[in-house]
Formats: structure tokens, C-alpha cells, sequence
């Protein structure tokens, strides 16, 4: 490798997932763009997720970023059949450190920094060979976080199963943590993906510095605790970058003419989107009872559709776009829904362009899974939420999102312990779409949507000055190479 004078060179490393890939690629183009960074990005790549492939190819034909491919790596004979996704994201990522380690060896200019992905702390140590800066890029809030980082505390100090204690968590400096707003691999401490997760929060702090995608108005209780040595910064010990929202950007209308000159026909604010992310599922039943729910609502309505699971969960994660077709979707659906509803819906098969429809004028809800790039995709369009989280610490967002920031409503049984109603969820329709308590939540997020786009005015905003300062550090460093 040959040492670069002019640019510092970022190295990026993204675990595989579309949730993980999109926030990666993003930040990465940040670095470029706003900071004059030469930016490469590595993915391991889930072969079998469509959606996951079509933003790569858009990725590499920008060529805004180097993005290179890792081969995903067998693991067969290392987890099993049923393991977790946390489990088979942690051993994937483990198992391809050679190979990270070979690649960025064959790079032509030397990296200045190295920033990972939460599931590629393993891969810190190659920095640390490399005598190179070395960050942590969490793409989900930072409480989330918090709780990351405290979870080896929590292993030595809590006894028996976390899902049966009668209290609350005490995380310091933060709100607690209730019992069933746990992150999935803390569910049961006897499976593997529980000691994945301790050990991902033991790494962490390993780091030269963490950042996370908020920015400071939204979480500035656990942001606070995340840096004072009184509460978590005793534990943390480096610096917190927060330098949210991180999100897509509008993309080209493409082959989705029909869709959007539908919405265009719309009145303002009238549409609800129902999408559960690229990776959540739903169960046969549960999709019968939300199709009347929607129907019975009489609200207008895009509802992306996925082949149902045995179990709600996280069933098409690592093969997100792929799948059903429209020729089975009115297998799906209660007899006669989509006839019945053809004036005032939209039904779409396996994936949308979500944040193209988020942005349009006439959607005024989203009936979302609430995974944290979904969430800062409604927050910065200025979306109110209905949330029906599924999987990973999409309870904890929930939570945020009704109790702390006040924008969005929630059922009461949890989806992922129940099924919801077809009554519940038209009333949950039309309390954000037609009720007055809707009209007030969707006036606390478009305070959210400012507070949003304030944090990335250039210069002044907080999360363009936080990212502003890691890359001076980047910077920094490419000089003293340039030096030696």
C-alpha cells in the first residue's frame, strides 16, 4: 500500500442486512461529499436479499464510494439450522476477518481510519495493526447503546432470565428499561445470541470512539450518560459522536410511475404507508386481521405485503425483495379485500421505495415495525407512526417513540407476543389519519423534522460539527503519515 497525502482514506466495513448496508453506505457518502474523504467500503453481502443487492449495484454505479464485496463465508458447520439472525451475523462477521484483513492489505493507499459496524468489532484489532484510528458506527439510538455497553454490567449483576424480573433495568443516566422492551438476544441468556451480544458490548468501548445515528436534541438524557463519567462514561471511556440522522436520499421514481401517480392524486396528508421493513414478518393470521383492520378503517392506504411466517418476527431479513409476486398476493388476503378496497388502496408485493413514499405530501401515517432507520425516515419527512415493533430493539424505539418524543401510538398487546385485532387497528388508523390526538401527534414531529434538518446545517449544525471533528482527527492523521 502506498500512503495517500492528499485525502484521508476511510475504511468502512458493513455486516450484511439491508438495515445494516443502507446507514453504512450512507455515512460513507457523508465522508465524501461534506468532508473531502476517499471513502471504501466493505460489504459482506447476503446473496440471497434482492433488496440488498439492487442498493449495492446503485452503490458501485455511483461511484461516489469504492464499495468492494466480501464473500459471505460458510458457516454451516458453525451455527445452526435455526440460529438466530444475531448469531449468524456475529460468526459471519468473525469468520471473514482474514479476508477484511487481506483486502484492505491489497488497497492501494493506505486507510487514515477504520470505522466498523457494531457486528464488526472483532475486525478492531486489524486498525490497531495498521497503528490507524478505529470507530464504531452504531446505526440505531443511543440508548440502544447504552444498554450495549451496560449489558456485561447487567450479565454479573442480574440473576435468572431477564424477560421474568419484576423490575425495571437501571441503565445510568437513562430511562429504565423495561422487562419486555428487552433487545431480542436478551430473551433468553441460554442462547447463543445472548453471549454474541454481551460480547459485541464488551468491544465497543474498544474503540477510539463511537458514533451513533441521533443527534443531540432527540436523545440528549442518554447521550449525556453515554459521556459523563458518573453514568456510563466510566465504561465508555472515548469520545461519542452523534451524527444523526443518518438516512437514504430520494431516489429515482423508476418502474414505481403507477404508485406515485396514484399518491399524486391524493389529498394532503391522507394516506397511511404499512411497511414492516426489509425484514420483518407477519403471520397468516395477523395479516388476515390487519387487511380488515384497513379496510374497516375506510382510510386510503400503501400496504407492502410479504409471504407470512409461522411466527411474527424477523422471518425474511436476509432475503428482503425476494419472494411473492402479485399473482399471490389474493392468496394472501381475505376474499375479495383487494376488489373491495381498489379505490382507496394500494397493495405492493414484497418492497417499496419507502423513503420516496414517506416524503410524498399526500402520506400522513406510517404503519411501521419501527426499526431505527424507518423511524428517522418518518421523523425527518414528518411522519406520525403507528408502531408495531417485531424484532431486535424495536421495542425500545416503540418506547421512545410513544412515551418520550410523542409521535406516534402503539397497540396494546404487543405484536410480537399476540395478534392485534382488526377493531384495534382501525382505530389506531383512524386516530393518526382523522382523530384530533393524530393532528397533535403529527405537530410534535414536524417539530422533530426541524430539529432534524438543524442538526445538519453545514457548519453550524451539531451533527455536521460532530462528524465535522472526527474527521479533522482523520484528517490529522493523514498528515503524520504524510510526514513518517
Amino acid at each position: 500500500m502506498e500512503s495517500s497525502s492528499s485525502k484521508p482514506h476511510a475504511v468502512l466495513l458493513s455486516s450484511p442486512g439491508v438495515g445494516h448496508v443502507i446507514p453504512v453506505l450512507e455515512l460513507g457518502k457523508r465522508l465524501v461529499t461534506l468532508y473531502n474523504f476517499h471513502v471504501t467500503i466493505f460489504v459482506v453481502a447476503s446473496q440471497t436479499s434482492a433488496a440488498e443487492s439492487k442498493i449495492l449495484q446503485s452503490a458501485m454505479s455511483s461511484k461516489l464510494c469504492h464499495v468492494i464485496e466480501i464473500p459471505a463465508p460458510d458457516i454451516s458447520g458453525l451455527v445452526d439450522p435455526d440460529a438466530a439472525v444475531v448469531t449468524i451475523i456475529s460468526v459471519i462477521m468473525r469468520e471473514i476477518k482474514p479476508a477484511f484483513r487481506s483486502a484492505i492489505s491489497a488497497l492501494k493507499t493506505t486507510p487514515t481510519a477504520l470505522i466498523v459496524d457494531l457486528f464488526g468489532t472483532e475486525s478492531l484489532a486489524i486498525a490497531e495493526e495498521l497503528q490507524i484510528p478505529k470507530y464504531v458506527y452504531v446505526g440505531t439510538n443511543a440508548w440502544c447503546v447504552a444498554l450495549f455497553v451496560y449489558a456485561p454490567t447487567l450479565d454479573k449483576t442480574v440473576q435468572g432470565q431477564y424477560v421474568v424480573q419484576n423490575e425495571s433495568f437501571n441503565i445510568p443516566g437513562c430511562r429504565p428499561l423495561r422487562p419486555e422492551d428487552v433487545v431480542d438476544p436478551m430473551l433468553d441468556r441460554t442462547n447463543q445470541q445472548y453471549f454474541e451480544y454481551v460480547h459485541i458490548g464488551e468491544e465497543i468501548p474498544l474503540s477510539d470512539g463511537i458514533l451513533v445515528n441521533t443527534w443531540e436534541d432527540l436523545q440528549p438524557t442518554a447521550l449525556t450518560a453515554l459521556r459523563d463519567d458518573k453514568y456510563l462514561g466510566r465504561i465508555t471511556k472515548v469520545p461519542i459522536y452523534a451524527v444523526g440522522p443518518i438516512i437514504r436520499r430520494l431516489g429515482p421514481a423508476g418502474s414505481w410511475n403507477e404508485l406515485f401517480d396514484w399518491l399524486d392524486k391524493q389529498p394532503s396528508e391522507s394516506v397511511l404507508y404499512v411497511s414492516f421493513g426489509s425484514g420483518g414478518t407477519l403471520t397468516y393470521e395477523q395479516i388476515t386481521e390487519l387487511a380488515w383492520g384497513l379496510e374497516l378503517s375506510q382510510q386510503r392506504f400503501i400496504w407492502v405485503v410479504r409471504l407470512p411466517n409461522e411466527t411474527t418476527g424477523d422471518g425474511s431479513f436476509f432475503t428482503a425483495g425476494s419472494g411473492a409476486g402479485d399473482d399471490d398476493l389474493s392468496s394472501l388476503l381475505p376474499d375479495g379485500f383487494l376488489s373491495r378496497t381498489l379505490d382507496i388502496g394500494v397493495v405492493v408485493p414484497q418492497w417499496a421505495p419507502q423513503i420516496d413514499i414517506l416524503s410524498h405530501p399526500s402520506v400522513g401515517g406510517f404503519l411501521s415495525h419501527c426499526g431505527w432507520n424507518s423511524t428517522l425516515e418518518s421523523i425527518t419527512n414528518g411522519v406520525p407512526m403507528i408502531v408495531w415493533p417485531l424484532y431486535s430493539e424495536q421495542r425500545m424505539n416503540a418506547t421512545i417513540l410513544t412515551e418520550e418524543l410523542g409521535v406516534a401510538i402503539r397497540s396494546k398487546v404487543l405484536p410480537s407476543k399476540g395478534v392485534v385485532g382488526r377493531e384495534e387497528i382501525k382505530t389506531m388508523v383512524r386516530r393518526i389519519l382523522v382523530d384530533e390526538e393524530g393532528y397533535e401527534i403529527r405537530a410534535k414531529v414536524k417539530e422533530l423534522q426541524r430539529s432534524a434538518q438543524k442538526a445538519w446545517t453545514r457548519e453550524s449544525g451539531s451533527s455536521y460539527s460532530s462528524l465535522a471533528r472526527l474527521a479533522k482527527e482523520c484528517g490529522m492523521m493523514t498528515k503524520r503519515n504524510a510526514n513518517d
